[in-house]
C-alpha cells in the first residue's frame, strides 16, 4: 500500500475502534493500540512500522506531548508539591519504582531495562485519569484533586529521569553512569532554569500590569488567526530545540514549554479556539496514528516468557494500588477513599507508552521488553476504571459526591 492509503486505513480503524472502546467507558487510546495489533504483523499483517510511518509517528508524540502539557498548569505543579500531596506523589512513583527491581533481578535484565521498566511501572496517565474522573463527575472532590496532582508530579518526575537517561550509553559502568548522570543533572537543571526563567518574566510582566495576552493578539493581527495554533507550536519547538541541543530527547523540552502556555496567556475564546484546533490535529488524526503505531510495533511472538510478562502485570498493579492506599491513608482519606485513589492511579496508557516507545527507538529496551510493557499499558488502564467502578459503586459515588464519608 501507498503511504497515503496506510495512513487512511490506519487512521479509520483506530478512530473505529477508539469510538467503539469510548461507547463502553473505555479509554480511546486502548482502542487504537489495538486497532494496530489487528492491522500490523502480528495479526492481519496488512500494514508495517516502517520509517515513513515512524516520522509521523515522531511528529504525533510531539503534539501528543503538546496536548498533555496543555492540560497541566506549572503552578498547579507547585501547588502540588506542597504539603502532604507530594508525599502522595513521592510516594506513588517510588515504590513501583523500586518494585520493579525484584523482576529485574529475577530475570536478569541489564541495569538500563530495569530503570525503563522501574518508569513506566511508575507513570500514571494524566489524561486518561482525568477524564476517567470528569465523566464519574468527582474531578473537583479530593479524589480527583489528589489523582491528578500526583499524576501530573509522575509524568514529570518520570520525563526528568527519562532525560538523564537516554544521555548515558547503553550499558554504562559505574564511573560512566556517575560522570554522565551528573553532567546529565546540570545540563536538566540548565533546561530547567530556563523554564522557571521564562515562567518569572511572564509572571513578573503580569504584576506589572502588561497584558500578556496582547502579545499573540498583535501576532495573530499581523499573521491573521489562523497563526495562532503555528505560534503556539514554534514557541515549544523552541523549548524542544534547547532540549536536543543539551542531548535530551526533544520531547523533555516540548513538555515544559507547553507548561508555560497558560489560559491567561490568551483571549478566553483564543484559548478554546487553540485548544480545539490541537484537538482537531491531534485528537482526530495524529493521536490514533502514534498509538496504533505502537500497536504494529507490538510484537506478539516476542512475549514468550509468559512468567516475566505476569510478574510485570502483577508487580505494576499491585504496588500502584497499594502506594495509592498508602499515601491516601496518609493525606487523611477513608481507607474507601485511599483505595480508589490507588485505582485510579493504576491507569498508565498515554506517556507510559511515549516512555517505552521512545526507549524502543533508541534501542535502550527490545522487542520483548517493548511489547510487555505494551501489553502492561493496556491491561492497567482497562483495569482502573473497572478496579475503581468495584471499590467505588455508583450508590457509593453518590453518597461521595455529597459530601458523605465513604
Amino acid at each position: 500500500m501507498s503511504l497515503l492509503t496506510t495512513l487512511l486505513v490506519l487512521v479509520v480503524v483506530a478512530r473505529l475502534f477508539g469510538k467503539l472502546f469510548a461507547k463502553y467507558n473505555q479509554p480511546e487510546v486502548v482502542g487504537e493500540i489495538l486497532a494496530g495489533v489487528l492491522l500490523g504483523p502480528s495479526v492481519l499483517n496488512l500494514i508495517y512500522p516502517d520509517r515513513q510511518l515512524a516520522g509521523i509517528a515522531d511528529l504525533a508524540v510531539f503534539l501528543v506531548i503538546l496536548a498533555a502539557g496543555l492540560e497541566m498548569r506549572f503552578s498547579d505543579i507547585f501547588s502540588a508539591m506542597r504539603g502532604r500531596g507530594l508525599a502522595l506523589a513521592a510516594f506513588s512513583f517510588f515504590v513501583p519504582f523500586l518494585g520493579a527491581w525484584p523482576v529485574a533481578v529475577y530475570f536478569e535484565l541489564d541495569p538500563m531495562r530495569t530503570i525503563f521498566l522501574g518508569l513506566c511501572v511508575s507513570i500514571t496517565a494524566l489524561p486518561v485519569a482525568a477524564k476517567m474522573l470528569e465523566s464519574m463527575q468527582i474531578l473537583d472532590s479530593r479524589i480527583g484533586n489528589y489523582a491528578v496532582a500526583t499524576a501530573i508530579l509522575n509524568d514529570v518526575a518520570a520525563l526528568l529521569v527519562l532525560g538523564v537517561v537516554l544521555a548515558l550509553p547503553e550499558q554504562p559502568t559505574a564511573r560512566e553512569f556517575l560522570s554522565v548522570g551528573m553532567l546529565s543533572a546540570l545540563k536538566l537543571a540548565g533546561l530547567f532554569a530556563l523554564v522557571l526563567a521564562v515562567n518569572g518574566v511572564l509572571l513578573g510582566m503580569e504584576r506589572l500590569g502588561i497584558a500578556v495576552s496582547a502579545i499573540p493578539e498583535r501576532l495573530i493581527g499581523v499573521f491573521g488567526p489562523e497563526a495562532l495554533f503555528g505560534l503556539v507550536v514554534l514557541f515549544v519547538l523552541g523549548f524542544g530545540s534547547v532540549s536536543e541541543a543539551l542531548g535530551f530527547h526533544f520531547v523533555i523540552g516540548a513538555f515544559f514549554g507547553a507548561l508555560l502556555i497558560d489560559k491567561r496567556h490568551f483571549l478566553a475564546s483564543r484559548y478554546e479556539e487553540l485548544k480545539k484546533t490541537l484537538a482537531s490535529v491531534t485528537g482526530g488524526f495524529l493521536a490514533p496514528v502514534f498509538f496504533a503505531f505502537i500497536g504494529l510495533k507490538f510484537d506478539v511472538d516476542a512475549i514468550e516468557e509468559i512468567g516475566f510478562v505476569l510478574a510485570v502485570l502483577s508487580v505494576s498493579i499491585v504496588t500502584k494500588v497499594f502506594a495509592g492506599w498508602i499515601g491516601g491513608r496518609w493525606v487523611g482519606m477513608s481507607s474507601r477513599e485511599a483505595l480508589g485513589l490507588g485505582c485510579m492511579l493504576n491507569g498508565r496508557g498515554i506517556m507510559e507508552l511515549v516512555v517505552a516507545s521512545i526507549a524502543y527507538q533508541k534501542g535502550f529496551i527490545g522487542a520483548v521488553m517493548f511489547s510487555t510493557l505494551v501489553l502492561m499499558g493496556l491491561v492497567t488502564t482497562l483495569l482502573a476504571p473497572f478496579l475503581f467502578n468495584r471499590v467505588m459503586p455508583a450508590a457509593t459515588l453518590e453518597r461521595y459526591r455529597q459530601g458523605e464519608t465513604v
